[in-house]
């Protein structure tokens, strides 16, 4: 005959339930995560007892966990055929609140085998008790592996709780029968059940089933009244997550589904890092670098964190350097809790030992790749510099590990490293000097001097090149001139000094700034009337404050910029502007070859291109009347 208990769950905390409800968990779909846990708890417990031959002829071996949602009762139900419990172990607990389960058959099976603990997720404690912030009433019904009595233990939000055993329940294993508050309609809808579960159980090492009461017999009233074979129900979960396996056993074709399947993200990955790391640190993962359309798509990535294949959160920063954020991927970490905190993280020397072996897996696959397969580093390279680039800034480390594998992109489409840069340069003449250009166009011609004497030019257009390069010059005692800063020793010819005081008054007439500094230089370009630099240290300093501007939503201060005019003294016109006599149309001719300099050096303002035009227009006219 049946025998009924009555009680009161054992607390010390007054008023626990209400705690529970509302601040247990920062977000309510964490229930599901929990319950179904223990559920797949019950089943590696069970599993383990199997294989140390304290479980013996077990029927049902065929392991599974159900996800049952009936609208109509108003119930979410997790069936597992698990280690099930006793009247006791129901009593001790459910009943007495956080009360590890998962700790006491550790200790218990502790040094049986190496790995007696792995796989436990977690227990029936506070976990457990997730589920009264969307139940009222909560029914745990089950019967454990040893063949004792069935018990069912009915609980409701207040803490009151009835337990009745023996109950008729046949099969081995819990069913947590979940009864969904009014105003928790959301848990009563499949879409939101499915959703949740995909979030927190997709790889769980149990198979999950999901099956809603009442949705076959809708479908086949929806459908054409062909009477068709029903389709095989299929788990909603990997049991055997790509990270789990080894490298060795995956395939290409494999990540690349892994990535899109997970990340939800149409485009391939550039390239991955799988890591298998044992003892001491204990943690697997795969690391994928995304492909940007552009240097402004958001650089947030979005790292997954597991335990045991159970999802914890997404981007743990204590666990991803700050400066890898932007990586996709999942990392599984047995040794963390599974309802991690920050405070935890943030002091765990654990974590920062996998925080430091992420850096030399993610270096360690740079250097790889530029040392096995040059080319196609050099394709990945674009989109990979400003991952590079920022690690480098943000952790000496980092760079000094990659510092020989980063790359200069030049102006002809090919890239090299500063090294190769260098020797280069000095064959050409400019020893320990990089010459950079941000702007084709607009520095075309600058590119192209240089060009025409063998001087490789770097292109660098990022806003991060600017740190980057400082960065560069100090660790390596080289130095970085944009193009249109300096007349490279390269672009220099031979022959006598020549120099007109009268022609460079004209000149800063012309430009309307009398702190216009003109200089005569032979270049070996002879064609090349007039150059116009900007000094690089002012340039520098103005591309910084407008930076800090923008970073603290203000307006950039505006600074006067060092400019010089280059007059070539090998030029003809040069020449004969300097033995021309005073006049308007000398001054307009060297108005004119001021303005071709400005213009290749920047944009003109509106009203320089209008004046310019204006005047050629003019002497293009003159020109034909003559």
């Amino acid at each position: 005959m049946a025998e009924t208990k009555k009680g009161g769950i054992s607390v010390q905390t007054e008023h626990i339930f209400p705690i529970i409800k509302k601040w247990l968990y920062a977000e309510k779909d964490i229930f599901v995560r929990e319950i179904v846990s223990n559920a797949c708890d019950a089943v590696t417990k069970l599993k383990r007892l199997e294989s140390l031959g304290e479980a013996k002829d077990l029927t049902d071996t065929d392991y599974k966990i159900t996800v049952t949602l009936d609208k109509e009762e108003r119930t979410l139900t997790v069936s597992d055929n698990g280690i099930g419990m006793t009247a006791d172990e129901l009593q001790r607990y459910l009943c007495e609140m956080a009360l590890s389960g998962a700790l006491d058959f550790i200790q218990k099976y502790e040094g049986k085998e190496n790995d007696a603990g792995a796989g436990i997720i977690g227990h029936f404690g506070l976990g457990f008790y997730s589920s009264f912030m969307v139940s009222d009433t909560v029914d745990v019904i089950t019967k454990s592996y040893t063949g004792a009595p069935a018990v069912k233990w009915v609980c409701t939000e207040a803490g009151d709780y009835e337990i009745t055993e023996p109950y008729d329940k046949e099969a081995r294993g819990t069913d947590v029968v979940m009864h969904i508050n009014d105003g928790e309609d959301e848990w009563l809808n499949a879409g939101k059940i499915r959703e949740t579960l995909d979030k927190y159980c997709s790889f769980m090492p149990v198979e999950i089933y999901f099956t809603e009461i009442g949705a076959e017999e809708e479908k086949k009233e929806e459908g054409d009244g062909e009477k068709k074979e029903p389709e095989a129900p299929k788990p909603i979960n990997d049991t055997h997550p790509l990270w789990q396996k080894n490298p060795s056993d995956c395939t290409e074709e494999e990540y690349r589904e892994f990535y899109h399947k997970v990340f939800h993200d149409y485009r391939d990955p550039l390239f991955w890092i799988h890591i298998n790391a044992d003892y001491p640190l204990n943690f697997r993962g795969i690391l994928y670098f995304p492909k940007l359309n552009h240097e402004y798509e958001s650089l947030e990535g979005q790292v997954k964190l597991f335990y045991n294949q159970v999802f914890v959160a997404d981007n743990i920063k204590e666990v991803i350097p700050e400066y890898l954020l932007m990586l996709r991927g999942v990392m599984d970490c047995p040794e963390l809790p599974l309802n991690v905190s920050r405070s935890y993280l943030q002091n765990s020397g654990y974590v920062a030992k996998i925080s430091a072996h992420i850096v030399k897996k993610v270096t360690d696959k740079l250097n790889s790749l530029f040392n096995t397969d040059r080319e196609n580093y050099e394709k990945l390279w674009g989109d990979i510099r400003l991952f590079a680039e920022y690690g480098c800034l943000r952790d000496r480390k980092f760079y000094d590990k990659v510092k020989d594998t980063l790359l200069l992109p030049v102006t002809d489409g090919t890239s090299v490293t500063v090294g190769e840069y260098l020797d280069a340069a000095k064959e050409a003449g400019h020893e320990n000097t990089v010459y950079y250009a941000t702007d084709k166009v607009t520095q075309a011609q600058y590119i192209s001097l240089l060009n025409d004497q063998n001087v490789k030019v770097a292109y660098l257009d990022k806003l991060l090149d600017a740190q980057f390069i400082t960065m560069l010059e100090s660790d390596r005692k080289i130095k970085f001139s944009r193009v249109d800063a300096d007349i490279s020793g390269a672009l220099k010819g031979d022959g006598e000094e020549y120099k007109n005081d009268t022609l460079a008054d004209l000149f800063k007439k012309v430009s309307g700034s009398e702190k216009l500094t003109v200089k005569f230089e032979n270049l070996k370009d002879e064609k090349t009337p007039a150059i116009l630099n900007v000094s690089e240290e002012s340039r520098r300093f103005e591309d910084m404050m407008k930076m800090y501007a923008i970073e603290n939503g203000t307006e950039a201060a505006s600074f006067p910029t060092e400019s010089t005019l280059v007059l070539n003294a090998k030029n003809s016109l040069v020449r004969r502007l300097g033995d021309a006599a005073d006049g308007e149309e000398t001054e307009r001719i060297a108005k004119q070859v001021y303005r071709l300099a400005l213009l290749g050096q920047r944009q003109l303002t509106p009203e320089e291109l209008r004046d310019f035009l204006a005047d050629s227009y003019t002497l293009l006219e003159e020109k034909l009347g003559n």
